[in-house]
């Protein structure tokens, strides 16, 4: 009788689970252990010379040779990087695989340097998940799996290294094993049109009803794949009957020759199947034509866990299991269980340090080791990783839940102050400004307060709020302001273009709405007129209530 191979792979590797399970009483040495290999690995570069690296014996050493910084304090050395001088950053015997492409927190984005050490690190990180969701859900070993990535190779440095997201080469590089239950391929998320991209991953996995798995970071991603299945069933099932594939913007032809090769007629079996779902439902969602779909991948922390609801209603009656805390500077956190949004921190790969999130602006806030936090406290978390970045402020707030041995349970609530992201756009008060500024002096006119808002909903917008009487000058600030804040910021592009956020609303506030905040605000608060400072980037909407103002659910100006 033969072996399922998945299985005797599951077998093979899952005591990489238990191994991070148990060494999680002695996770304070392994973090020791972490950091020493990260600083002898990169004392030989200018980054490790500049920072005296030959000379750190003790955590007060390192604490004391190198700062607390954001991505701005690493530029200068990954630029060199980028230019072809790896030694700035890395020890001789480092390779450079490619750069992950996010938003920087000024105009410019962030090159965040991957290492042959860094992917591994990473796909470490996601087989340990992956093997934990199936030892939680064996069927998943006899089922397929679909995983929405994106694409690794989207630009190139000066030195010719491939710039793009870190998901798409690590779903190029899965052992052979691994791969095959996989049914949305790598080249898929080569197809730079979203809803073209989102219609050949539909294409590609609506033919199986034995999908068991789907996993991508945001939810509002699969809520859009769901209603793209629905908008264009008619066309899904013309292609599904006639083996063909019609894109969205059939301008964007398919020269991949390995998914012209999957794409093939469904058998009548199936296709009559799903002909029947759209007869009696009036509908084709996922939640019917994956019957037997046991988890969904997602984030569900922070602000994402308001779409899970809607999200349920279009897959169905299966677990949702958090997809962790990770982002293009590595993995920070991994679930062990479903319906969860808080994961044990991934204390193998990088070394970690947190900030008490009341001491954030301080100028000498306590700095805690991962078996230091306290259950129920809030912490701004650091990383030295293995692409080059040490002490690294990556903005994002955590909440202890409790302990693992002495590894902590992290769940994420938000990014830290001046920033927002509502759809994974990591949106900077700085780009804020630096967008209303050029909208300002686009249409020749001075520059006036005012005040952006994320708002939740499906899918979410931001709302700018102005003291202007004039609804042609506000309308045309709003879409200036979008258009700058594109330009500046490659993922809140990326996320307007595909749907995720829909475009800014706009809305005129009664004059003197923002000197009365700023009253009450002193008053409540304290200090001085002088030291108050107006936030072009707003937090929630409850400023909204705040001005007294009734919500607006409608684009355009109230």
């Amino acid at each position: 009788m033969s072996v399922n191979p998945r299985w005797a792979y599951f077998r093979l590797q899952y005591p990489l689970v238990k191994r991070l399970l148990d060494n999680a009483d002695f996770a304070r040495d392994v973090q020791q252990r972490v950091l020493e290999e990260r600083i002898r690995s990169t004392e030989d570069s200018r980054f490790g010379r500049d920072h005296g690296f030959s000379s750190i014996r003790s955590l007060e050493d390192f604490r004391r040779q190198v700062p607390v910084s954001d991505f701005e304090y690493f530029r200068p050395y990954v630029d060199e990087v980028r230019a072809g001088r790896t030694d700035s950053l890395f020890g001789p015997k480092t390779q450079l695989k490619m750069f992950a492409l996010t938003s920087g927190t000024t105009e410019y984005p962030k090159h965040i340097p991957v290492t042959d050490q860094f992917l591994r690190s990473y796909k470490h990180g996601w087989k340990i998940w992956g093997l934990k969701t199936h030892a939680d859900h064996m069927d998943l070993l006899s089922k397929r799996y679909v995983h929405l990535s994106s694409d690794w190779q989207q630009s190139r440095t000066p030195a010719g290294t491939w710039c793009g997201n870190i998901s798409g080469l690590a779903a190029e590089t899965r052992p052979a094993v691994v791969r095959r239950p996989f049914l949305v391929p790598p080249e898929v998320g080569k197809i730079g049109d979203w809803n073209n991209r989102q219609y050949t991953a539909l294409r590609l996995a609506v033919p199986s009803r034995r999908v068991g798995l789907i996993i991508t970071a945001n939810p509002l991603t699969l809520i859009s794949l769901a209603k793209l299945a629905d908008d264009q069933k008619e066309t899904l099932l013309r292609d599904l009957r006639d083996g063909t594939l019609t894109l969205p913007k059939p301008e964007v032809s398919m020269t991949d020759k390995r998914l012209s090769r999957r794409i093939r007629p469904l058998s009548k079996r199936r296709f009559r199947e799903l002909e029947q779902i759209i007869e009696r439902t009036g509908h084709l969602y996922p939640r019917d034509f994956w019957p037997e779909l046991s988890v969904v991948a997602v984030w569900m922390g922070g602000p994402v866990g308001a779409f899970l609801p809607e999200l349920r209603s279009l897959y169905g009656d299966c677990a949702v299991r958090d997809h962790g805390l990770s982002a293009s500077e590595g993995r920070m956190t991994i679930p062990m269980q479903d319906e969860s949004s808080f994961g044990m921190l991934d204390y193998e790969t990088s070394y970690y340090e947190f900030i008490p999130e009341d001491q954030i602006g301080s100028s000498h806030p306590s700095v805690l080791e991962a078996h230091e936090l306290q259950e129920g406290h809030s912490y701004f978390i650091l990383m030295t990783n293995p692409g080059g970045l040490f002490r690294y402020n990556i903005r994002d707030v955590v909440r202890c839940v409790g302990f693992q041995g002495q590894a902590p349970l992290l769940e994420f609530l938000h990014k830290g102050a001046h920033c927002t992201n509502i759809a994974g756009e990591k949106l900077t008060e700085y780009q804020v400004v630096t967008a209303v500024k050029n909208a300002y002096r686009d249409l020749n006119r001075n520059v006036e307060p005012v005040m952006l808002l994320p708002v939740m909903g499906s899918p979410p917008h931001y709302l700018l709020l102005v003291e202007e009487p004039s609804r042609d000058i506000v309308q045309q600030l709003a879409e200036r302001t979008d258009a700058h804040l594109c330009a500046l910021n490659c993922e809140y592009d990326d996320r307007i273009r595909t749907r995720r956020l829909r475009p800014m609303f706009q809305r005129v506030i009664p004059a003197g709405s923002w000197k009365r905040l700023r009253d009450e605000k002193i008053a409540t608060r304290g200090g001085s007129q002088e030291q108050y400072k107006h936030l072009f980037l707003g937090s929630s909407d409850e400023v909204i209530h705040q001005l007294g103002l009734a919500p607006s659910t409608e684009r355009g100006i109230a």
